[in-house]
């Protein structure tokens, strides 16, 4: 099979592979669309650790069963599915509790970080657990499908935030995940949304998909202008999408007491934090890592036109020029959120 190959920091290349192996439990899946997450941009560069050569990156996509183990129950070759992207055992502590996501055993399709490689889907075929897999109705197409797993990040995000109906949120971050979780949270009720980001083309698409107010992060006077659109109390909850120091101290800064702040980037591995600010103002801190088993409801979701990622999709792409795609999009591609390599 083709498979687009991270060879080295800052190199790709288009090689050979034989076709993956499959076990009992698993779906060898002939790849039909695969997103480019920025994880994959950033780690290409050899600078996150979590992409260490050589490893098939790509773990937003969508495809077509091409064969399954002995043990799957549910599906048939011929079936169009897509894939969360976090695999878990469903027989660690965690699992057995609920919590996928946190699954002692976990692996991420497409993430070499030093305990595991898990090859991903940038290549013809990919391997994954049948029980990650779910079906896709006939009006979602690949490409649709590959922005699901992003859209279960974005949906976790949400069901992690507490609100009440009508409750001012503060979205710090216009990527592709703030942008769905702009969406999750106003189906869950909330009333003002504001959205801030450096990227006039990314706050463009927020109002597009219903943002009340969007705010430059990078005018010296942000905060003033976040409190003048959520009154001087803040937001009841401030969801931060970037990771960074500056956009962290943003969303705990207009995050109201006893408010919630929501973490779900995490570009920076460190940042200092307030620790004054969120004690004496009470503030609850949730993070998100990944998602947690919302990755089915996501395709109803998608399909039903409940969330739209279609203004996510800024470009399609062959495998064959992926290094040029990558250099292009690592140098940084104004309004750019989802490149999308489409399978033959």
């Amino acid at each position: 099979m083709k498979a687009l190959v991270n060879t080295a920091p800052y190199v790709l290349e288009l090689q050979e592979w034989d076709t993956p192996s499959y076990g009992p439990d698993d779906l060898l899946i002939r790849v039909k669309a695969c997103a480019i997450c920025g994880s994959d941009v950033k780690g290409y560069s050899g600078k996150t650790g979590r992409r260490q050569p050589p490893i098939i990156m790509g773990h937003e996509a969508a495809g077509v069963v091409e064969a399954i183990g002995s043990n799957v129950t549910g599906f048939q070759p011929g079936d169009r599915v897509g894939f969360d992207s976090t695999v878990y055992c469903r027989r660690c502590s965690y699992c057995l509790s609920g919590h996928y996501n946190m699954c002692e055993n976990r692996q991420v399709i497409g993430v070499s970080e030093g305990t595991y490689r898990r090859h991903g889907a940038m290549a013809e075929y990919v391997v994954v657990p049948y029980w990650i897999a779910v079906h896709l109705p006939d009006n979602l197409s690949y490409a649709q499908a590959s922005l699901i797993e992003t859209v279960s990040i974005g949906i976790h995000a949400a069901n992690r935030t507490p609100l009440k109906l009508n409750d001012t949120v503060v979205i710090v971050g216009a990527g592709a995940v703030g942008l769905v979780a702009l969406q999750a949270i106003r189906l869950k009720g909330a009333g003002k949304t504001i959205v801030t980001d450096i990227s006039p083309a990314k706050l463009e698409l927020a109002t597009q998909i219903g943002a009340d107010v969007t705010l430059r992060a990078d005018e010296p006077n942000l905060l003033e202008r976040l409190r003048a659109e959520t009154g001087a109390d803040g937001a009841d909850a401030a969801i931060e999408a970037v990771g960074i120091q500056s956009t962290f101290d943003t969303a705990l800064a207009i995050t109201r007491n006893a408010g919630a702040l929501t973490l779900i980037g995490n570009v920076s591995p460190r940042v200092e934090m307030d620790l004054q600010s969120v004690v004496s103002r009470e503030i609850t801190v949730y993070g998100v890592c990944a998602s947690n088993g919302e990755y089915a409801d996501c395709v109803e979701l998608v399909a039903s036109g409940r969330i739209s990622v279609d203004p996510f999709i800024s470009e399609y792409a062959r495998l064959e020029d992926g290094q040029a795609v990558f250099d292009r999009l690592y140098k940084g591609v104004e309004g750019n959120v989802r490149t999308v390599f489409l399978f033959d």
